[in-house]
C-alpha cells in the first residue's frame, strides 16, 4: 500500500495535480503517540540515558520511560562540535523534568560550558513520513540559548535535515530545510517570538513538507528538498550558533505542553 501511494505521488507530481483519492490520502493521519505529560518526572529522573542501543533512560517512571529518551551526558552539542567559544554538553538529569502537565527544559551555564538538553520521542524514531506536532513557549529568554527541533536521518546516509521550530530564543521562530543534493537551505519565518505559546506542525508526505505555526502555513518544500529516508524526531535545545554566548551563571527555559506524532495513512 505504501509503495502504491509513493508511485501515485510521483506520477502526478509532474503536473502539480493530485487525483481526488490522492488528495484524501495525503491528509489521512494515523495517531501513534500523543502526550500532554500527565505523569510527573522529577528533576534527576532523566538519568541513565546512555543506552544508545535501546534508547532508554533507566530512572524515568513508566510510561515516560517507554516513550521518551534523552541525549546522554556528556554528548557535545553543536556549538561544542564546531569549537565555538561557548558550547555545551547534554546533561539530561540536570535540565529536564515533567510537572503540571508540561515538559520543562532548563538549560544553564556556570563558569564554563552550557548544560544542554535534547529529548527524543521513541515512537517517532525511524519513521518514513508523518505529522509532528508540539505546543511550546520559552518562559525564560536569555541570550545564548536556542532550539533546533528536527527530523534527522535514522541511518548513516545523512543527506537531509528538517528543523522546525529553530532559532536562538532571543530572535524569532524559523523553519529550515537542508538537503545535500540542493547545495543549500530553505528558510521560512513570519517573525513570531518564542516567548508566547505556539503550536508547530510538520507535515511530511512523499515529495512534500508543509510547516505550520499556530495553524498558519509558514512555508512548503517539495522535490529534492524532501527527505526520502527514515528520520528520527529530536527535540533538541542547545548553545547559540549565531555568535552569541550564554553569559556565565545564566539560564533559560522552555516549556512544552503537548507533543504528538501521527503516521501517514
Amino acid at each position: 500500500m505504501r509503495k502504491a501511494w509513493i508511485a501515485l505521488a510521483a506520477m502526478t507530481a509532474a503536473t502539480g495535480l493530485l487525483a481526488p483519492a490522492a488528495r484524501a490520502r495525503a491528509v489521512t493521519w494515523i495517531p501513534v503517540y500523543d502526550t500532554h505529560f500527565a505523569v510527573n518526572a522529577n528533576l534527576g529522573s532523566f538519568a541513565g540515558c546512555d543506552h544508545t542501543d535501546t534508547h532508554v533512560c533507566d530512572w524515568l517512571p513508566q510510561p515516560v520511560k517507554s516513550n521518551l529518551w534523552a541525549y546522554p551526558n556528556p554528548w557535545p552539542d553543536t556549538a561544542t562540535q564546531r569549537n565555538y567559544p561557548v558550547g555545551g554538553f547534554y546533561c539530561p538529569s540536570r535540565t529536564l523534568w515533567i510537572s503540571g502537565g508540561q515538559l520543562h527544559i532548563r538549560m544553564f551555564r556556570g563558569a564554563g560550558a552550557v548544560c544542554s538538553a535534547a529529548v527524543v520521542p521513541r515512537r517517532a524514531m525511524g519513521r518514513l513520513f508523518g505529522r509532528y506536532t508540539e505546543t511550546f513557549r520559552v518562559s525564560r529568554i536569555t541570550t545564548g540559548y536556542k532550539s533546533a527541533h528536527l527530523l534527522w536521518p535514522a541511518g548513516s546516509d545523512q543527506t537531509f535535515e528538517v528543523d522546525f521550530p529553530e532559532n536562538e530564543w532571543d530572535t524569532s521562530i524559523n523553519a529550515f530545510v537542508h538537503a545535500a543534493s540542493q547545495g543549500g537551505q530553505l528558510s521560512f519565518n513570519d517573525g513570531a517570538a518564542w516567548g508566547s505559546w505556539h503550536t508547530s506542525e510538520i507535515d511530511w508526505t512523499p515529495g512534500s513538507l508543509v510547516f505550520r505555526l499556530d495553524g498558519r502555513v509558514l512555508g512548503t518544500a517539495s522535490g529534492g528538498w524532501v527527505p526520502d529516508e527514515p528520520m528520527d524526531w529530536i527535540i533538541q535545545n542547545e548553545s547559540a550558533l549565531n555568535g552569541e554566548s550564554a553569559p556565565p551563571f545564566s539560564s533559560a527555559q522552555m516549556d512544552i505542553s503537548h507533543i504528538a506524532y501521527s503516521a501517514l495513512g
